[in-house]
């Protein structure tokens, strides 16, 4: 859409002649801006109802920082994902002005400010302490799309004991996403406790059968219990992104 396209659409409005309905219909065929080294979809949000969100590896530190410079100009929140602490402290050099928060754990950037009033409630669980970077991974992405987010870590089924104690906590999300690594038991523990989805999220932690997840995974795709679904090997952005979601549905 060009600048043409967009004003007439702009006056339309003002006159009267379109609803605002309308007019954000037509602002979903806004273009990408072209960076040269990269298209951005400034827009994305209208049709998604949340920005792009930056892969940072296999990206320069500088193509990150004008990335993210570009998107948080139109967006509240931004979010780049498998950041080191370089790339942030290229990306807050870049955004002087701008709030720039990194969690090193989840390995998150964070651009402007968190929703302050956040809706609904999501779960995060982990099998085990090691599991908790990617499932922090999840968590920061699922308050940055405005949830409420309760973690539950440390409950794997070695000591199931210590999920049973949270059984309410459970109850009370309504989606539950459940990361852990070894053999990847527990996301079907949960689903068989509760009757909220769950998304299951295989983490690479694990002994040399685990095969870097592979076992997590596909013990996870093959659970006997139903509303379960599966994101890939330490996708806890994937996991968190969904859980916002149907959340919020």
């Amino acid at each position: 859409m060009d600048r043409r396209r967009m004003e007439s659409i702009l006056r339309r409005l003002k006159r009267g002649k379109l609803t605002v309905s309308k007019a954000m219909e037509a602002f979903r065929g806004l273009p990408f801006e072209d960076l040269g080294f990269a298209k951005v979809d400034t827009h994305r949000s209208l049709r998604k109802g949340f920005p792009e969100v930056v892969y940072c590896p296999g990206k320069t530190d500088a193509q990150i920082a004008r990335i993210v410079k570009r998107l948080s100009a139109n967006s509240r929140m931004v979010l780049a994902t498998r950041a080191t602490m370089e790339t942030f402290e290229s990306v807050r050099e870049a955004l002087k002005r701008k709030r720039v928060a990194y969690d090193e754990r989840a390995r998150l950037i964070m651009v402007g400010d968190m929703p302050r009033k956040r809706k609904g409630r999501v779960a995060v669980v982990t099998a085990g302490t090691s599991d908790a970077p990617v499932a922090e991974e999840a968590a920061l992405t699922a308050e940055a799309m405005g949830a409420r987010v309760d973690r539950i870590y440390d409950v794997g089924v070695a000591g199931v004991h210590r999920l049973l104690e949270r059984r309410k906590r459970l109850d009370a999300a309504r989606v539950v996403v459940v990361v852990a690594g070894m053999e990847g038991a527990l996301p079907s523990v949960v689903s068989g406790l509760i009757d909220r989805p769950v998304i299951a999220v295989p983490t690479s932690v694990g002994y040399g059968a685990s095969f870097d997840g592979l076992a997590a995974l596909l013990a996870m795709m093959n659970t006997c219990s139903p509303g379960v679904a599966v994101v890939n090997i330490d996708n806890g952005f994937g996991a968190g992104y969904m859980a916002a979601r149907i959340n919020t549905s």
